[in-house]
């Protein structure tokens, strides 16, 4: 078992999302340690790119101020390769394509595996050109993950079947950001991929109160929350870790 499907091996799982570098590296792993001690299963630690194109709002200032601020790929990596000298959860990056990229996609990869990296989410690379990605990252032991939205219909069989770590299911159209409510079928997608995988399932887009949580993680194995996390950041700014630490924890207890 890869250590990000080890996330849901006790019962369902609390995904939340971090900018680094949002407002500084030493509060985004001031942040990371509140979340792992409240009770986060995984984490999924954001690159910031210049054209987040999955994002919306909330996530977009997260980036501009993160770049502004001088963060670099190469200084996540020393900033991870820190954190793991006592963060034990599974750690995963979401960025985009051309960060990895540019970045040089083997190198990438290899030093994912270096600084103790377990799984990477590229929103903006569709399955069909995974494997541009993906064999770099299975060289190295890490979790390519894909992401199945409602539009996914007929290619949710093929993804399901390649699918490795775990499944990301995009709850809504459109970009992340905080829901009043999600629509779409849930229960109809996971259905269709339990036919076809074993693999866990998490929701993500939209997700910002714990009884949305709760009903998402009663339909799946449980849930990403992104942009309700973010938003306390740019609201709290330095300060913001154990307000985020005690919204993770509520939201974890609501699973």
């Amino acid at each position: 078992m890869s250590n990000t499907a080890k996330a849901f091996a006790n019962g369902k799982a609390f995904i939340p999302f971090i900018t680094c570098g949002d407002p500084d590296l030493e509060t985004t792993a001031a942040i990371v340690r509140e979340m792992e001690k409240n009770g986060a299963d995984l984490i999924e630690l954001g690159i910031p790119f210049s054209d987040p194109t999955a994002e919306g709002p909330v996530i977009q200032g997260a980036n501009i101020r993160a770049l502004s601020g001088g963060v670099t790929t190469d200084r996540i990596f020393d900033f991870v390769r820190e954190l793991r000298k006592d963060v034990k959860v599974p750690l995963v990056f979401m960025t985009y394509a051309n960060v990895v990229f540019s970045y040089g996609i083997e190198r990438f990869a290899e030093t994912c595996a270096k600084v103790g990296i377990d799984g990477i989410i590229l929103p903006d690379v569709p399955f069909e050109e995974k494997e541009e990605f993906a064999p770099a990252c299975r060289a190295n032991g890490i979790d390519f993950i894909s992401l199945i939205a409602p539009t996914s219909e007929n290619r949710i069989e093929t993804i399901a079947k390649n699918a490795e770590g775990f499944l990301y299911i995009v709850s809504s159209l459109g970009v992340t950001g905080v829901r009043s409510e999600i629509k779409t079928d849930i229960a109809a997608m996971t259905e269709t991929v339990r036919k076809y995988s074993s693999i866990p399932c998490a929701v993500g887009f939209g997700i910002s109160r714990p009884e949305q949580a709760a009903k998402m993680a009663a339909l799946s194995d449980g849930c990403i929350v992104g942009s309700a996390i973010v938003k306390l950041v740019a609201e709290h700014g330095r300060n913001a870790a154990p307000v985020v630490g005690s919204f993770v924890r509520e939201m974890k207890s609501a699973l």
